[in-house]
Parts: structure tokens; sequence; C-alpha cells
């Protein structure tokens, strides 16, 4: 799971995502926490671009009475999208898109006490990570709202993210679940907004290892 990240500014946004330079007048959160406005690119309607649209980190779906929400949705596990309520539609819809990120940070336990690590890209440039948005209208208001979730994927066999997060007792060491945001690659990306659902799946996976450096921050 990841509940803290960074943002790169909007030229950084539009030099490496080809974002036109229109779309860049909004504002969002340098650092992006649950709830807080994060920045996120899909595709435009018609699919002939990509917008870069602003939102609350945390998807609000269809169901929900009021835009703030009294359950997470910051994250969405990959595994439940085709079946869970709250992600369901737009990922049948393929609302599917990329959140910036020049870093997240995530926990680890291996000392017993939380040690923040920062999670950059070894390369230098962003992150894309992967996510799906939403459209939601308010009933009284009319005031329409987008936002976004963050898509996870188990990686209890991944060399670093595996050591991420506090273990749980109820489960046995080699099945912990362990979570991973998914990384998408820059040359993936136009794959990923617009392919099928199955072609879409086959893009799921933790980042390679050769493309992250990641250090304690204490």
């Amino acid at each position: 799971m990841c509940n803290l990240y960074t943002t790169p500014g909007a030229a950084e946004i539009q030099r490496t995502w080809h974002v036109a330079s229109a779309d860049l007048n909004q504002s969002w959160d340098e650092i992006v926490a649950p709830r807080r406005t994060g920045a996120f690119i899909r595709s435009t309607p018609g699919g002939q671009g990509r917008a870069l649209v602003t939102g609350p980190w945390g998807l609000i779906p269809w169901f929900a009475k009021e835009p703030k929400l009294a359950y997470s949705t910051n994250n969405a596990r990959s595994e439940e999208l085709a079946f869970k309520a709250s992600y369901k539609q737009p990922w049948v819809r393929g609302q599917r898109c990329i959140i910036p990120a020049s870093a997240f940070d995530e926990p680890c336990w291996e000392t017993g006490k939380n040690v923040w690590w920062r999670f950059a890209r070894a390369d230098g440039a962003p992150w894309g990570l992967a996510g799906l948005w939403n459209t939601w209208v308010h009933p009284a208001t009319g005031e329409v709202f987008e936002s976004y979730t963050m898509l996870t994927i188990n990686a209890d066999e991944h060399p670093i993210m595996r050591r991420m997060h506090r273990p749980d007792p109820k489960l046995p060491a080699d099945h912990q679940d362990k979570r991973s945001v998914i990384a998408i690659e820059r040359g993936d990306v136009e794959l990923w907004l617009r392919a099928s659902a199955p072609e879409a799946r086959a893009l799921m996976r933790a980042p390679l290892l050769e493309t992250i450096s990641a250090k304690p921050l204490q």
C-alpha cells in the first residue's frame, strides 16, 4: 500500500508524458497523502490525446452520498478490480490513468519500528504509477468531482517491496500479501490507457528491481 508520494512539476509531467500545455493550468499538492489533491493523466474524451486532471486521491464511487468518504479508497488491490463495488464500473469502462510521482514512501518494520524508505527511479525520471479514475456528480449541487485510486499488487516475491510494511501476525511468513505500487513504463503508457482489460492486466507488475533507487529516510 502507498499513502504518501511526491508529484513532479508541470513542466516535467508535460515533457515525460506529452500532455498538452493547455492541460497544465490546474494546481495540485506537491506532497500527496490520501484525500489531498493530486494530478493524474487519463485519455481525453474520444481518445485522441491525454489530459492532465486534478482531484482527490481516494476514488469517489458511484454510490457515494458525499465526496468526503468515511472509508479509504486511495489504494485498490488489482485482484479485486473486477468485482469490488467501488472499482468495478471504472475498471469495466477502462478508466485507467497514470499517476506521476517523483518518489513514493513506504514503511519498513524490519527493526520492529517504522522506518520510512523513499523510492525513486534509478534513472532519475519520474514514476508513472497505475491508477483508476472516476467522475462523480454531487446529487444536490451538480458539482463534478474527478478522483482516482492507486493500484497495488502482491509483492511477496519482490526483493525490496516484500520488506516493506508491518508484518501481519495472523498470516504465515511466506504469505504476507505485502503490497506494491504498479509501475507503468513509458513505452507502455498508451497501451495502459487504451487497452482491453486483459491487455492492461498483462502490464500489472511491481517495479523492476533495476529501476528502483531506494533508501531509508532515517
